[in-house]
């Protein structure tokens, strides 16, 4: 039996966390689950423009496991924007660590690893709370696992 994954560290949780095509009905989309430590790992390389090196640190994983998380995030959205599906972002094995900002008016608070309370004490955006303070593993009914 292999060992379970460690908690991945995430500073941002997004207020949007569906995107789909304009003009096509939902019930007519294919999904893509992009989960939370993916979205994380764009952010930071893509976004951030960190070295792999400092990601995987910031994330508290190692540099191989940032990349095939990169990897499988970047095919997803890939695939998503060729074939029109919808992407939905939720799910994963993470744990939220350091600064947290709010995705609503950008108030940045340093959050405790053992907290909560993930609320943006500036707005009081509750959308930050959604699930608690770990998450479990992905879904499993991911189109792109």
């Amino acid at each position: 039996m292999s060992r379970p994954p460690k908690w991945r560290h995430v500073q941002f949780l997004p207020d949007t966390t569906y995107f789909k095509p304009v003009g096509v009905p939902l019930k007519e989309l294919e999904e893509v689950v992009l989960a939370v430590e993916e979205l994380e790992a764009l952010r930071l390389k893509d976004i951030e423009g960190l070295e792999q090196e400092q990601c995987a640190e910031k994330m508290n994983i190692s540099r191989p496991t940032f990349v095939r998380i990169i990897n499988a995030a970047r095919r997803k959205v890939a695939e998503a924007l060729v074939k029109g599906y919808a992407i939905r972002i939720e799910g994963g094995n993470y744990q939220i660590a350091g600064t947290v900002r709010c995705g609503r008016c950008g108030h940045e608070w340093l959050q405790p690893e053992t907290g909560s309370d993930l609320a943006c004490p500036q707005c009081l955006n509750p959308g930050k709370g959604r699930g608690g303070h770990r998450r479990g593993w992905r879904n499993q009914g991911n189109r792109l696992g």
